[in-house]
C-alpha cells in the first residue's frame, strides 16, 4: 500500500498527523483500527449468512456477479454451450486480425526507407526539397 512511499515522506506524514490532531492521535488511531476490524467482522459475518441461505460455500470473491453465475448457476456443461458459438466467433475475428498484421508487415518492409530502396518518381530522380521562404525575405 505504501510501496510508492519513502521514509522522509513517510515520516512528514506522521509529522503531519501529529501536528493536525496533537494529543488525541491515539484515540484516532485506535478508533480508525476499530472501524477496520468491524467492517472485516461485517463482511464476514455477512458471507457467512449468505452462504448458509444459499446452501453453498461463499468466499467474498464469489460475490462479483459473473462469478457467481460462473460457479453456482451454471454447470460445466452450460458454460462449454454459451463459449462455443463464441469461440468460432474469436477464432475467426483472430485469424482476420493475424492476416491484417501480416498484410501490415509487407506494407511497412516495402516502404522501409532504412534498407536503401528510396521510392523514386517517374524521371527516377529524387525531387529536390522547395526552398524556404524566411520572413525577412518576405517583407
Amino acid at each position: 500500500m505504501l510501496d510508492n512511499l519513502n521514509w522522509w515522506e513517510i515520516g512528514g506524514l506522521l509529522l503531519l498527523a501529529l501536528l493536525i490532531f496533537g494529543d488525541r492521535l491515539p484515540t484516532v488511531i485506535s478508533d480508525g483500527l476499530r472501524m477496520v476490524r468491524n467492517l472485516r467482522k461485517m463482511a464476514s459475518n455477512a458471507t457467512s449468512d449468505l452462504s448458509r441461505e444459499l446452501g453453498t460455500d461463499i468466499q467474498l470473491e464469489d460475490l462479483h456477479p459473473k462469478a457467481f453465475i460462473r460457479k453456482h448457476l451454471l454447470s460445466e456443461e452450460d458454460e462449454q454451450a454459451i463459449r462455443k458459438p463464441l469461440q468460432g466467433v474469436y477464432d475467426n475475428l483472430r485469424a482476420d486480425v493475424t492476416g491484417v498484421h501480416d498484410d501490415l508487415k509487407d506494407v511497412a518492409n516495402a516502404a522501409d526507407l532504412r534498407s536503401g530502396s528510396r521510392p523514386s518518381t517517374a524521371t527516377g530522380n529524387v525531387p529536390a526539397p522547395a526552398p524556404r521562404v524566411s520572413y525577412d525575405d518576405a517583407t
